[in-house]
């Protein structure tokens, strides 16, 4: 099992590359399934999230071939066996995307309820409901979701609350749908533009992109298709906080800033010169301690759960209180205890952490316990006086591409080590 290892106390300067979005990227990898022919997609992260994704499509029948130039061929036109095992649906809550596409082009499904981070309950009772509006039968029995149907109608349906991956789920199975289908109160996420695009090229008919009512034509069949997915903008958000927690001066590249507004505006709010152009980004501290930032999360287009941890460890370090209220997840403050065992002065009270910003940290061995909360733990032991060693950075590696070379060509002390 792998470990990082942290000496704190470097100002990151430099300039990264961003990778390609891991939560456009999974989406994507399923909807091959749709296709009856081979899509060929670029800017695919190698993240463990993907590579779980891959092995779930090739346990099903799907083929693989990664090019020298880093595209991925993926052909799943042919797959045989439609059940999505539990023995790698356990690892990966966005598994439940193999329900949609499954029944939408071969009438039936056998999927796992799914696993992954362990930050709240986030049921899959959207997804079923929207599903049986369609025209599926659905049953759980011994842990599993099974679904058929007759060929989906398309229809009117209405989300109770925002959701990402069931709007994901609903858009690739309205696709192939008889008629139309509207989906409102969309989540309206960038990976679910991303996801629509590629569709769209796939030969798709979804309009309305990009808002709360999308309206997706069903068609007889989708084709092959060359497609480079969107660039993550939690990973540069991660970086540029990582930038602002050292009081660094970093630019990164390959990102739409217009994705990210909420995050820059929080950042501008710590005193951090932000400069943006048609691809990167640029964040300089200047040498001063941050401000303290006030959060509530939210969906798309305001403050993004995914960023909370992450701020949580720049507000430990801050000047003055702060308040971060999280709306999305309602066990996702399991960051807190570790970084409190740093030395920042933390109280948790309900979904809201109050902070009052201490001068420094101490380095000390962490235990990870999600994918953004590992982000947080190592965003806090690059400012931390000393060692800081994280334990379990699989978490971390489910959404990271090689976070820590990244991070040492921006100066970072950090090494990744083996027990």
């Amino acid at each position: 099992m792998h470990k990082l290892i942290i000496n704190g106390g470097k100002a990151l300067k430099g300039e990264i590359k961003t990778s390609g979005s891991k939560n456009a990227s999974l989406p994507i990898l399923f909807s091959s399934i749709l296709a009856d022919e081979p899509l060929v997609l670029s800017n695919i992260p190698n993240t463990s999230d993907v590579s779980t994704t891959i092995r779930l499509l090739m346990d099903i029948g799907g083929e693989f071939i990664l090019e020298s130039n880093g595209d991925m061929y993926v052909d799943s036109s042919q797959i045989k066996n439609l059940v999505a095992d539990y023995k790698i649906v356990k690892t990966m809550r966005a598994s439940i995307l193999a329900l949609g596409v499954m029944l939408a082009k071969y009438g039936k499904a056998k999927v796992s309820l799914p696993g992954g981070c362990a930050i709240g309950t986030r049921p899959v009772n959207l997804h079923l409901k929207a599903l049986r509006e369609l025209g599926a039968e659905i049953e759980i029995k011994n842990g599993y979701i099974y679904a058929s149907a007759n060929g989906l109608v398309g229809t009117e349906i209405y989300f109770d609350r925002i959701t990402v991956t069931a709007t994901e789920n609903l858009i690739m199975a309205a696709s192939l749908a008889k008629g139309t289908t509207v989906i409102h109160n969309a989540a309206q996420e960038p990976e679910i533009t991303d996801l629509c695009k590629c569709l769209n090229s796939m030969g798709a008919k979804i309009s309305n992109i990009g808002t709360s009512t999308l309206t997706i034509e069903g068609v007889t069949n989708l084709k092959g298709v060359k497609y480079s997915v969107c660039s993550d903008r939690i990973e540069a958000g991660t970086y540029l906080v990582a930038a602002a927690i050292t009081r660094g001066s970093i630019t990164i590249n390959n990102i739409c800033h217009q994705s990210m507004r909420s995050v820059l505006g929080k950042l501008i709010e710590t005193g951090a010169d932000i400069k943006t152009k048609k691809n990167s980004i640029s964040l300089d501290m200047k040498g001063r301690r941050p401000k303290s930032v006030n959060i509530k999360t939210s969906t798309y287009p305001n403050f993004p759960t995914d960023m909370q941890a992450q701020f949580t460890a720049l507000n430990t370090i801050s000047d003055g209180y702060s308040t971060i209220t999280e709306n999305i997840f309602e066990n996702r403050f399991m960051h807190v205890p570790e970084l409190s065992r740093m030395g920042a002065n933390l109280s948790l009270e309900g979904n809201t952490v109050i902070c009052k910003g201490v001068e420094s940290l101490t380095g000390t061995n962490l235990m990870a316990t999600d994918l953004r909360a590992s982000a947080s733990l190592v965003l806090a032991g690059l400012i931390a006086k000393g060692t800081t060693t994280i334990e379990r950075v699989y978490h971390l590696d489910r959404g990271y591409e090689t976070i820590e070379e990244k991070l040492k060509l921006l100066g970072a002390d950090i090494e990744r080590v083996q027990d």
